[in-house]
């Protein structure tokens, strides 16, 4: 074990060492002049704004008049900040009938400074997003310009756009590499860049065969990104149709797809599902969207991408029902096999507690952990381990079985049954959940079975089920239930052989941010012989 750590620590400092003296190379002279070889290429589509609102939220509401750019490029702001500025996004704030002077005198200032490479305001990100709003934005930023201005305007695009077709499939970081290679195409198609835009459909060619499964669900199993990617997908699908060029065919097929697994697990849900990665999001704007350019998607599946979702137009249970996905995709998953979401008529009476997105934060590893879920946990630890990169980023280091799985929906009977081996190994235990629920009585009954097998180890077992913050509970004189007050409805959690305990704990529900929420749990210790823990929830009112 201590060997094969000292291996991985030599291969990411070596990794390391490499990036540095790639960034020497970046900074040269040499590469200077490689990225800035001068074509004759001019601006000429240019993109309906109301293409882009599918990934830009903002309204153009103030004035450039009231921004001072111009002494911001000379203040120390901190790197986050650093990044929204230098993205030009705040761009799509500008009212129209601001100064195009102003705008035009900024970006020279901009370029004046910055024409050159610099790792943070020239990383995949900001760059792509930058050379996007420039271009989205053209009737400020490069409308009624001089030629000279317009010269030097192209130019620091084109260069932009070889820097980055010379680093982004160095990015493990997938959300960028959409990002640039959306910002490599709307620089083709604007430039009539022929290269640029084989470049970047062969790019996106190499995107979806790389990141989806067969059911061209994300890899990742991460539905916040599922969701970014079908953004990015229709909006490069947009650009070519009003451009006039050609829609190859595998974009209209991952589109078909990857909209049938939007309306699984939120277009006919219209909640966030806190499940490996994803954090609470309003896709009312991005349904209107679609709405409006004509994309329809059904899909009347009840498992997909490793979840199982069953659904009436009153209660959704979901369950994490999948394996863990391969190291290189499981950034941001999380350890919750089995782990589950009720919802009635759009409040949840049970919750997982969400994800903290910053993986550079001590909380990113704590919504990570299976105590963060409404699940089993074993000995206080989580049933999948995670190794922790110098980058910041934590991966799974020990992977995880789904072993059975099995899902049934009849009228007045759901069924969910899985078991899984986190706990196999080091513990002896197979963790099996059922969970059945009766529409017309509106009863979920669950039963957890801890399953003994070779090498059983007696350890203490916890089961969480956490609520969402502000939701009142009361705990009954007997310890045997709990009730819970929705603002729509009210429940009784209860088990008849445990007594049941609250406890506080965080919630990580929206993007890096949290607040104290509670969760019931049922804890005891594991026997030699087969456990069936069993528990109920029932609408009383």
């Amino acid at each position: 074990m201590f060997l094969k750590s000292s291996i991985s620590f030599i291969e990411e400092f070596f990794s390391l060492l490499l990036d540095k003296i790639r960034e020497v190379y970046l900074k040269s002279n040499i590469y200077n002049k490689k990225i800035s070889i001068i074509e004759n290429h001019t601006l000429g589509y240019k993109p309906s704004l109301s293409i882009l609102n599918c990934i830009i939220k903002y309204e153009k509401k103030n004035k450039i008049e009231d921004y001072y750019v111009n002494a911001i490029w000379e203040k120390k702001i901190n790197s986050k900040d650093l990044k929204k500025l230098h993205s030009f996004y705040w761009l799509f704030t500008i009212d129209l009938k601001s100064s195009k002077k102003i705008t035009h005198s900024i970006i020279q200032n901009w370029i004046d400074k910055n024409k050159n490479y610099n790792s943070e305001i020239w990383e995949i990100n900001t760059l792509s997003k930058r050379i996007i709003s420039w271009i989205a934005n053209s009737q400020l930023t490069y409308e009624d310009t001089s030629d000279e201005y317009k010269f030097i305007f192209n130019r620091i695009i084109i260069k932009q756009v070889n820097h980055l077709i010379n680093e982004i499939n160095r990015s493990d970081v997938f959300d960028n590499k959409m990002i640039g290679c959306t910002a490599i195409i709307l620089t083709g198609i604007s430039y009539n860049h022929e290269k640029f835009i084989s470049y970047g459909l062969n790019l996106l060619k190499k995107i979806i065969n790389s990141s989806f499964d067969n059911e061209y669900f994300p890899k990742s199993r991460n539905i916040r990104q599922l969701v970014f990617y079908l953004k990015y997908f229709v909006l490069i699908r947009e650009l070519l149709k009003e451009s006039l060029n050609d829609i190859p065919e595998y974009l209209n097929e991952i589109i078909y797809y990857l909209g049938k697994a939007y309306n699984f697990s939120w277009g006919s849900i219209k909640e966030s599902l806190l499940f490996n990665g994803n954090h609470v999001s309003d896709l009312s704007d991005f349904d209107k969207y679609l709405n409006l350019y004509k994309y329809k998607f059904s899909n009347e599946r009840h498992e997909l991408g490793g979840y199982s979702i069953l659904k009436n137009k009153n209660i959704v249970i979901a369950m994490d029902s999948g394996s863990t996905p391969d190291k290189k995709y499981s950034n941001d998953y999380q350890s919750g096999p089995l782990s589950f979401e009720a919802i009635y008529k759009g409040k949840k009476i049970i919750c997982n507690s969400g994800y903290f997105q910053n993986h550079n934060h001590q909380l990113n590893r704590i919504s990570k952990s299976s105590a963060n879920h409404s699940t089993l946990i074993i000995d206080n630890r989580s049933s999948i381990k995670f190794k922790k990169y110098l980058s910041g980023v934590s991966r799974v280091n020990k992977s995880l079985k789904i072993l059975k799985k099995k899902i049934s929906s009849e009228k007045f009977h759901w069924k969910l049954c899985g078991s899984h081996d986190g706990y196999l190994k080091e513990y002896g235990i197979v963790h099996e959940r059922q969970i059945e629920f009766f529409p017309d009585k509106n009863e979920l009954i669950g039963q957890d079975k801890i399953l003994k097998k070779r090498n059983f180890k007696p350890s203490n077992f916890e089961i969480r089920f956490h609520l969402m913050p502000n939701i009142k509970i009361t705990k009954t004189q007997d310890n045997k239930s709990v009730l819970i007050e929705l603002e729509n409805s009210g429940w009784r959690f209860f088990s008849v052989n445990h007594h049941i305990q609250i406890e506080t704990g965080l919630y990580f529900g929206k993007k890096n941010s949290f607040v104290e929420n509670q969760n019931i749990f049922i804890s005891g210790i594991t026997q030699k012989e087969e456990q069936v823990i069993k528990w109920e929830i029932e609408k009383i009112k």
